[in-house]
C-alpha cells in the first residue's frame, strides 16, 4: 500500500489490509526529450527480447517503432528511470512498473504477454552469458516449515471475499479446471476437474483419503459428498480453513471431512489415496525426497496417489516478479524433476496428463470475472494491487498459451501393487461435468 492510501485508511479508523504490494511508486516523471543513448537502449532491448511486435511511447510523447516490422502493441514509459529498470531486469521491472502505473499498455494485455513470451523464448537461445546472468530470475525463497507458513499466508490469506469475487461459485477452486468441451462454464469445468480426480483415484465408499494442501476444501467435500469417503485435509491457511469448515458443516459433512491446520509434513496414518492439487509448486525441489517418503508411508499397499501441479518442459526458475510480489517460494517443476518424486519412492507411474490449455481457459474465465469486479478489488486494496493482479492473471494465461508453463496430473502407486486398472476407459464412460452447476 502506498503511503497516502495507508494514511487515509488509518484516518478512517480501519485496519490496513496485510500483504499489499511494495512497489517503486516514486514520482519520477520528466518532460525532457530522450537522449540518443536512451533510444539506443530501447532498440537493443527489443533485439535482445526477440523483436516482438511492440513500439514504445516515451515520457515526452516521442514514439519509437520496431525496425522492419509492424507493431501490435504500445508500451508507454512515463519516466526515464522506468526505462533503466526495464533494461536492467525486465523479469522483475515489467510487472513492478505496470503495477505502479509507470508502464502503460495499449492493446490486449494477455496477447501482449504471449507475444513477449514467444519472442523471448526464441531469442534467449542466442543470448550471451552476461545477458543471461543480468536477466536471470532469482532463487525462490525457502519452503521450510516456518517459511512455508509465511509464503502461504502472503498469498492465500488476502481475504476470502477477494477470491470469492472471481473464482467459481461451486467449490471455490483456485486450480486448473477441466474443460471436457470448450463451452463449459467455469463452475461446470471446476466440478468436472473434481470428478476427473476422483475417477483417477478409483474412489469407493468407505475409503480413506489424505489431502495435502486443500485450498478452500472443495475437493474434500466433493469426495465425501459424491463418493462416501473419509477425508483428512491439511492446510496452513487459516482463512481458507475457516471457509472450508463452515461449508462442510453447512453441507452436513462433518462426519466425513476433517480439515487439519498443520503442515503437510506432519501427515500421519495410512490411507487408500493420497492427493495434492496445486501444492507441489510451493514444496520446493529440495523437499521432494521427503515428500516422496511421506507419500510412501502414507499409502496403503494398494493405494493410489495423484499430484496435480503447474510445471515446466525443462527446469527453470519462476518469473522474478511473480515470485517476489505474488507467489513467494514458488517453483514449478519440470516433468523430469516431477518424476524424481516417483523414482525416489520406487513408485510405478500409471498416468501423466497435461492440462496446459485447460489452465489457459480457466485463467481466461478468472480474468473476465476479475475485470468485472476490479472496482471492488480496488476498494479493498488500491489501484496498484488491482493492476498487479491483472498483470499476474494475464501473464499466467499467456504463459500457458505460449507453452512456458504446463499443468501436470500424475498418478502413481507402490511399485509392487498389482491391483491396477486395466485401462482408462472407465474415466470417460460418461461426462465428468454436470449439466448444470
Amino acid at each position: 500500500m502506498n503511503q497516502s492510501t495507508a494514511q487515509k485508511t488509518r484516518e478512517n479508523g480501519q485496519e490496513s489490509r496485510p500483504h499489499v504490494l511494495t512497489l517503486p511508486l516514486e514520482d519520477t516523471r520528466a518532460d525532457r526529450s530522450p537522449h540518443t543513448y536512451e533510444r539506443w537502449l530501447i532498440a537493443k532491448l527489443m533485439r535482445m527480447a526477440g523483436s516482438p511486435p511492440v513500439r514504445f511511447r516515451l515520457w515526452n510523447g516521442d514514439v519509437i517503432e520496431p525496425e522492419g516490422q509492424c507493431w501490435k502493441f504500445t508500451l508507454h514509459l512515463t519516466d526515464p528511470k522506468a526505462l533503466y529498470a526495464l533494461v536492467t531486469n525486465p523479469n522483475l521491472a515489467f510487472g513492478d512498473l505496470y503495477s505502479a502505473g509507470r508502464l502503460e499498455v495499449e492493446g490486449d494485455l494477455p496477447d501482449l504477454m504471449e507475444a513477449l513470451y514467444r519472442a523471448v523464448h526464441q531469442a534467449r537461445r542466442k543470448w550471451p552469458k552476461w545477458l543471461e546472468a543480468l536477466w536471470r530470475n532469482h532463487t525462490p525463497r525457502s519452503a521450510g516449515i516456518s517459511e512455508a507458513r509465511e509464503n502461504i499466508h502472503h498469498h492465500y490469506d488476502l481475504g476470502n471475499e477477494f477470491y470469492r469475487l472471481w473464482l467459481d461459485n461451486a467449490e471455490m477452486q483456485y486450480t486448473c479446471a477441466y474443460y471436457e468441451t470448450p463451452d463449459l462454464s467455469l463452475e461446470q469445468a471446476q466440478l468436472a476437474k473434481l470428478e476427473h480426480v476422483c475417477r483417477k483415484l478409483r474412489l469407493k465408499p468407505g475409503m480413506t483419503v489424505v489431502e495435502a494442501g486443500c485450498g478452500w476444501g472443495g475437493l474434500a467435500r466433493y469426495m465425501a459428498r459424491n463418493y462416501g469417503v473419509k477425508v483428512h485435509s491439511y492446510n496452513i491457511s487459516r482463512e481458507q480453513l475457516d471457509y472450508a469448515r463452515k461449508e462442510a458443516h453447512k453441507q452436513g459433512l462433518d462426519h466425513l471431512v476433517e480439515y487439519v491446520e498443520d503442515d503437510y509434513r506432519n501427515i500421519s496414518g495410512q490411507y487408500d489415496a493420497f492427493v495434492s492439487i496445486g501444492m507441489l509448486e510451493h514444496v520446493g525441489k529440495e523437499n521432494y525426497e521427503s515428500l516422496s517418503e511421506l507419500i510412501k508411508r502414507s499409502l496403503k499397499p494398494d493405494g493410489i496417489a495423484l499430484l496435480h501441479s503447474i510445471g515446466r518442459n525443462r527446469p527453470m526458475l519462476m518469473n522474478a516478479w511473480i515470485e517476489k510480489r505474488i507467489f513467494p517460494g514458488a517453483y514449478p517443476p519440470s516433468i523430469g524433476e516431477f518424476m524424481q518424486i516417483c523414482e525416489h519412492g520406487d513408485f510405478s507411474v500409471l498416468d501423466v496428463e497435461n492440462l496446459r490449455l485447460h489452465y489457459a481457459q480457466t485463467l481466461s474465465h478468472w480474468m473476465e470475472r476479475f475485470n468485472e469486479n476490479e472496482d471492488k478489488v480496488t476498494a479493498m486494496y488500491d489501484d496498484h494491487f488491482t493492476r498487479a493482479w491483472r498483470m499476474y492473471l494475464a501473464g499466467s494465461m499467456a504463459a500457458f498459451r505460449a507453452g512456458s508453463l504446463q499443468l501436470f496430473q500424475v498418478i502413481f502407486t507402490h511399485g509392487d501393487n498389482n491391483r491396477l486398472p486395466q485401462s482408462r476407459q472407465d474415466l470417460y464412460n460418461f461426462p465428468a461435468a454436470p449439466e448444470e452447476a
